[in-house]
């Protein structure tokens, strides 16, 4: 299928310019969440020109698994002509290599950017409550939490534990706080290690 894929490269050549083959590009990463629209698929078969779509799928296909490979695994600058199999033209590698060079760094901030940030505890605060005026109901802790984003938005969240609910949460949390403290030794040996060979 990979092989057939690139049969589809040499139509970039129809493009006027390097700017044309940047632009297509540009707007296949613009896109990568959500595909391209009517608009840009027009605009891309213009530089190609390209009577219908036929030949355009696989060679957006084609385009995105490059950028793809450039930008998430760990393909470095200098490896990304390796990208490319022998029976692509040398003059397509040279272009389609200096360009995904050229946003490598710029795509790869932006999925760093779109990956999910989880905001930060800032505050805990409780009280002790009955959860209905009647006697002989159990107390609960109320529990409010603060919390804290990188862009500095703060939230709230306020939920009740009763007794036996409150005493899996704190198991739970000696549970992570073990495990962080094996993986934090871990860590910390491996540094160690590491300074006594140096």
């Amino acid at each position: 299928m990979e092989h057939s894929l690139w049969n589809h490269l040499p139509l970039l050549v129809r493009a006027n310019s390097k700017e044309s083959v940047e632009c297509i590009l540009q707007a296949l990463w613009r896109t990568r969440q959500t595909g391209l629209d009517s608009a840009d698929r027009l605009v891309i078969r213009d530089i190609l020109q390209l009577p219908n779509d036929t030949d355009l799928d696989p060679l957006l296909v084609c385009l995105r698994m490059l950028i793809r490979r450039c930008v998430y695994e760990n393909v470095s600058k200098d490896d990304i002509q390796k990208l490319f199999p022998e029976e692509v033209l040398p003059e397509l590698q040279r272009l389609l290599t200096l360009l995904l060079q050229k946003f490598q760094t710029e795509w790869r901030a932006d999925v760093f950017k779109d990956q999910v940030d989880f905001p930060r505890l800032k505050a805990m605060t409780w009280n002790m409550a009955n959860q209905d005026a009647t006697e002989g109901t159990d107390p609960v802790a109320v529990i409010n939490l603060k919390l804290q984003d990188d862009t500095q938005s703060h939230s709230e969240v306020k939920f009740q534990l009763g007794k036996d609910t409150l005493e899996t949460m704190v198991k739970s949390m000696y549970c992570i706080r073990d495990q962080l403290s094996d993986l934090g030794g871990a860590s910390n040996r491996q540094l160690s290690q590491g300074t006594n060979i140096v």
